[in-house]
């Protein structure tokens, strides 16, 4: 059976993920982690896009990725970062052979019913994966911490992150942003049975 066609869209926010060869725990190694904050960044030198999350939850990764009109496209993209990874991991072990399970799952979020509220609620989402695989202790201790650009306006993440309009929509300052954007945490953690 043939695999089903992506949309390819410029301009737009996707919400990507793939997962390691056999579903390994290939990300719960400090090196590997550091392995794709490593490419994530070559690959941001390289092409241009904007990247609103991303995460190394054990087996598999999550990224919230805006590409921009003419410039380089989602496929591009990921198959820069997730072949930089396993080139970095394969030579750090001594081997060779695939890293990833399959080709990445991704999902257009501005297509979605909400696209503000799904975006929303996916940040959150993205950043509790890491403590629902007790990996965290809470998405600000995360390894990339990318939540903690959305809460502090002076953040210094490991790679860059673009906050994403959506965030920006919720208040005039970015005080009253956070103070919304933590309902959706609130929220999230009720809907989870974490309070």
């Amino acid at each position: 059976m043939p695999r089903k066609r992506r949309i390819i869209l410029q301009g737009v926010t996707y919400h990507c993920y793939s997962r390691c060869l056999k579903q390994r725990y290939f990300f719960n190694t400090n090196y590997a982690k550091e392995y794709l904050v490593d490419s994530i960044k070559m690959c941001q030198e390289k092409y241009d896009f904007e990247l609103m999350a991303a995460e190394p939850v054990g087996n598999h990764i999550h990224l919230v990725i805006r590409t921009l009109e003419g410039k380089a496209t989602i496929p591009l993209i990921m198959q820069y970062i997730k072949a930089r990874v396993a080139e970095k991991y394969n030579r750090k072990k001594g081997e060779s052979g695939p890293f990833w399970n399959e080709r990445y799952g991704c999902r257009i979020i501005d297509q979605s019913e909400d696209p503000k509220d799904y975006l929303l609620k996916l940040l959150w989402y993205i950043g509790f994966n890491p403590v629902r695989k007790n990996l965290s202790s809470d998405p600000r201790n995360n390894y990339i911490g990318f939540i903690n650009c959305y809460l502090e306006k002076k953040f210094q993440c490991r790679i860059k992150i673009t906050i994403h309009q959506s965030f920006s929509t919720l208040g005039r300052t970015f005080e009253e942003c956070v103070k919304k954007f933590l309902l959706y945490e609130q929220a999230y953690k009720q809907s989870m049975d974490m309070i």
